[in-house]
């Protein structure tokens, strides 16, 4: 092995070997397991959620490989209708000065399909780089011809049954890219807002009842008030009682609206009374079904103002008796133009009543950077009702579990509330809706436009238009444990691999991906889509704040594996930012926290330290010091199997017949590896990858590395050690460094692999020169018959002494190798005989000249002294110190304690301090008095202790 872990030599290599020798393939002979990748965007990169993400799948998946279980990790891409869109849009744009519109439907969609081929496998190359062992030969795309077969067959089907329709409804509309977007891609971004208060005149000479002409209504939008069709009240307020069923006419429009009773009415806000625009409001649109109010649409796509409005019932159908006159003087203004100008009209005609500043949250489309507008526009919808049903059962039932299981709460609260589905994008890239539109506006919903005229006997020569609209990505989505498996076709993978195992993803898709997706499985196939759905949290920076280029305090997983130079870092951080003083501060920033950049720290540190993190739910602050210090767990692996493989190659390591002597050191490295083992495993059953990394490391680096190597040793390098002693210790030292690879190789898969293919013909798990892997070697089982607990409590004794004796050193400061002569009293009969049995241990490591029992405590001379349960460990002090240079040394740490406490003291007695500080400020002084006091009293029984000798 190299003399130093050099990480980038190793996994690239490794994972190319993996690859062509079709390792993530499913091989297993035993039950099924299998996890479906959350297809990332084929737009993206790798982001640190991600390879978080990533880090978990891999780990449960070369977790039961090494069971034996027969898996499949399923891995693909998903289309990102607008992120792909988007992209390309600039990318025409910027290299042939075009827009999509002067491209057409079909040339943009090729230049799509070529931008994927060329660039749309970057995220793979990075699932690559992360270790991720997923089927590749299984690769998916969610508009490959079989996903789209599938999810045509989806659609016609829920059509068919009614679970399908198109209608006018409100929905998220981005005026930027003109098409309806899902709560996931909208933003709510807080501000410093108006609240503006008008005076809506009321109609027939109607007063209030304290004899105003005129109810107060408040809005954050002006510009809706031309929509406006009606006036809530709360039907508890007594005010306004007498108004309900009266009318307002509408300022700057003239109509007449109603004053309505509604509970959407606060009483205790504002004026109590609330205006109501059914076509521009997600909450009103409610208050104008339940009220039976009309929706009147006063904008464009764009969100500029109509000329003439349009007028709906709550189905959607036309309306002719409403006048849809608008004032002429805003027409094709832009929404937030007209809001000035409405404003400014009402202020002059005497009805402004107010402008309050109040903080509010703005509803952005996180692509366009647009303010978001509800807008009535014929969208398809999926009626979820019925689906909705049988997915909440399913998890009541337990036929799907959450980890943690709190998040079954969450899931209960949406489905319970569900809305129907807007299952409709204006864009052209994606799944198109699979209906046909004749002249006069019917439509045909088929799987093609044969099937449709076959079906509805239409002939040929009647024009037949498709739906411009494709699919909400969420939908095609929605199928993607079976629509990857081959469904319609009833496939062997099917048969074999569904319901899947394990759904790993986010709390914040539990709505949009995880419910679809139990709806959309449970309907089409009869079967769940995971048996349990492990939930974690999100990665955010090391303060706690979520990660985001506008924050500037993004990391690139690759970055932190392969190393970053500092300025090109800020480079990638600052790049793109329009602001110069937001991409200043950045800059320094960044150079504040990483003065010489990244260094490298490879794939295997970063994904223990992922997992290192991973506590059930909970979001994770990145620690870079973590990585730092799993970089070291990596190196001191490294080394220790140096230090294996230095004593072992060439040696007899036991595989023979020959006899084997275990010292006790052996025997308990043994007995801590089975209860490790089970530790390990119960941790990653639980899902526990905090747990199971922790165990881990703590038996490496704190057992195996610290302790047994140095245990190791005197009997190695003991000339007097018999033979088989040392064929014992060198059996135990390469079988347990191989048990421990296995453990490590689900979380640690390339250092995992490179050491082991040294150690496994060692320790008998691999004939020099065959061909295998660590990957598909048996996960290790705790064997409880090999706990031998009498040597678990022996070597905690044997330590106890060792470090008591460190301890004694440090405080008396003698030099670490000078030889001591060390009492043992008092204790227990066992001790005299742990002394008997372990003196050559003792003598090495603690670097003793020699140990004895002292029967007679009384006999005992001047000593430092340490416990050990009830037994004294004691080093004589005479000839081993520099006497007055130690008190001289004592004096002065007396005395700075001293002054220390005298400064505390005096700050206790003014009484005006105690009377008018916090009382935790004196708490806590109070608390630093006694620390000193106690620090204070061990230096003076140590001088003491000095001055006797």
């Amino acid at each position: 092995m190299d003399k130093t872990y050099q990480p980038e030599q190793i996994e690239t290599r490794w994972y190319e070997r993996w690859e062509a020798d079709n390792r993530f393939a499913p091989a297993g002979a035993g039950e099924p397991y299998s996890i479906m990748i959350p297809p990332p965007n084929v737009t993206g990169s790798l982001h640190m959620g991600h390879a978080f993400q990533d880090t978990i799948m891999d780990t449960l998946i070369r977790w039961r490989r090494m069971q034996g279980r027969n898996t499949l990790w399923q891995v693909g891409t998903d289309h990102a209708g607008i992120a792909t869109q988007m992209l390309v849009e600039r990318k025409v744009a910027a290299e042939e000065g075009k827009s999509r519109h002067d491209l057409g439907r079909e040339a943009f969609i090729d230049k799509v399909w070529d931008w994927k081929q060329e660039s749309g496998g970057h995220i793979t190359r990075q699932l690559r780089r992360m270790g991720a062992s997923v089927d590749w030969s299984r690769e998916r795309f969610t508009m490959d011809d079989g996903f789209y077969r599938a999810v045509q067959e989806v659609f016609v089907r829920l059509f068919e049954e009614g679970l399908i329709y198109r209608g006018k409804r409100l929905v998220n509309w981005d005026p930027t890219l003109h098409t309806a977007i899902s709560d996931l891609e909208v933003e709510n971004r807080d501000q410093q807002g108006s609240f503006w208060h008008f005076r809506y005149p009321l109609a027939d000479g109607v007063t209030t009842d304290d004899g105003r002409d005129h109810l107060v209504v408040a809005t954050t939008r002006p510009e809706t008030l031309l929509g406006d069709t009606g006036v809530a009240v709360n039907p508890e307020d007594p005010r306004y009682a007498s108004l309900v069923g009266k009318f307002v006419e509408l300022p700057l429009v003239g109509r007449r609206i109603p004053i309505v009773a509604d509970e959407h009415a606060d009483m205790e806000k504002g004026s109590g009374c609330v205006k109501i625009t059914p076509a521009h409001d997600f909450n009103d649109y409610e208050v104008g079904r339940r009220q039976g109010l009309p929706l009147i649409n006063v904008f464009t796509q764009d969100a500029a103002i109509l000329e003439r409005a349009e007028a709906f019932d709550i189905q959607g159908r036309a309306l002719q008796d409403i006048d849809p006159s608008l004032p002429g003087a805003y027409a094709g203004l832009d929404r937030f133009e007209a809001r000035s100008r409405i404003v400014a009209d009402m202020d002059a005609l005497g009805l402004l009543e107010q402008v309050e500043t109040v903080s509010n949250t703005l509803p952005y489309g996180d692509r366009s950077g647009d303010v978001i507008e509800p807008l009535l526009t014929d969208q398809w919808f999926v009626a979820v009702e019925s689906l909705a049903k049988p997915a909440i059962e399913a998890v009541e039932k337990g036929d799907i579990q959450f980890v943690p299981k709190n998040y079954e709460n969450m899931y209960f609260a949406w489905m319970r509330d569900l809305q129907d589905w807007c299952i409709s994008r204006q864009l052209w890239w994606g799944h198109r809706i699979p209906a046909w539109y004749d002249a006069d506006g019917n439509v045909y919903v088929a799987r093609s436009e044969a099937e449709a005229r076959e079906r509805h006997g239409l002939p040929a020569e009647l024009p037949l238009t498709q739906d411009e609209d494709v699919l909400d990505t969420w939908f095609s989505s929605g199928l993607w444990t079976f629509g990857t498996l081959g469904w319609p076709e009833q496939t062997p993978e099917l048969a074999t691999f569904h319901p899947s195992s394990v759904l790993v993803t986010g709390f914040d898709i539990i709505f949009f991906w995880v419910a679809r997706m139990i709806m959309m499985t449970l309907k089409f196939t009869g079967e769940v889509p995971f048996k349990q759905v492990y939930v974690h949290g999100l990665v955010r920076d090391g303060q706690g704040q979520k990660m985001s280029k506008s924050k500037g305090n993004v990391l690139d997983p690759i970055d932190l594996i392969d190393g970053i130079a500092l300025e090109t870092l800020v480079e990638k951080r600052t790049g793109n930012m329009m602001q110069p003083q937001k991409a200043k501060a950045i800059a320094k920033a960044t150079r504040a926290e990483f003065p010489e950049g990244i260094e490298p720290h490879g794939t295997d540190a970063l994904r223990f330290t992922f997992l290192s993190q991973a506590t059930t739910g909970r979001d994770i602050k990145f620690d870079m010091g973590r990585l730092d210090g799993y970089r070291n767990f990596c190196n001191k692996l490294w080394n220790a199997s140096r230090y294996v493989l230095m004593n072992a190659e060439g040696e007899d390591t036991g595989l023979g017949e020959d006899p084997v002597e275990l010292s006790l050191a052996d025997r308990w490295i043994v007995s801590r590896l089975q209860q490790t083992e089970a530790q390990v495993t119960r941790a990653m059953q639980e899902f526990r990858f905090d747990h199971a990394s922790q165990a881990l490391y703590d038996f490496v680096w704190n057992e195996y590395c610290d302790w047994y190597l140095e245990l190791s040793k005197p009997v190695l390098w003991d000339e007097g050690a018999s033979a088989a002693a040392k064929r014992g210790t060198r059996r135990t030292l390469v079988r347990v460094l191989e048990a421990i690879l296995r453990l490590a190789h689900p979380m640690m898969p390339f250092i995992s692999e490179e050491i082991w293919q040294r150690v496994a013909p060692l320790a008998g798990t691999l004939a020099t020169g065959e061909d295998g892997s660590i990957m598909n070697q048996p996960w290790p089982l705790a064997e409880e018959a090999l706990v031998d607990d009498r040597a678990i409590r022996d070597i905690e004794w044997l330590k106890g002494v060792i470090v008591a004796v460190r301890n004694i050193r440090a405080e008396m400061n003698i030099a670490p190798g000078k030889p001591l002569e060390v009492l043992l009293t008092k204790g227990q009969p066992e001790d005299a005989e742990r002394l008997a049995a372990n003196r050559l241990f003792l003598s090495k490591l603690a670097k003793l000249e020699r140990v004895d029992w002292l029967d007679d405590p009384e006999q005992a001379p001047l000593s430092a002294t340490q416990l050990v349960g009830e037994m004294e460990v004691l080093v004589p002090m005479a000839d081993l110190i520099d006497k007055d240079a130690e008190l001289a040394r004592l004096a002065k740490e007396i005395e700075k304690q001293e002054k220390l406490i005298g400064g505390i003291e005096k700050k206790l007695a003014n009484e005006s301090f105690v009377a008018k500080a916090p009382e935790a400020v004196v708490k806590k002084e109070r608390g630093k008095l006694a620390d000193f006091e106690a620090s204070r009293r061990l230096l003076v029984e140590q001088r003491e202790k000095i001055e006797a000798l």
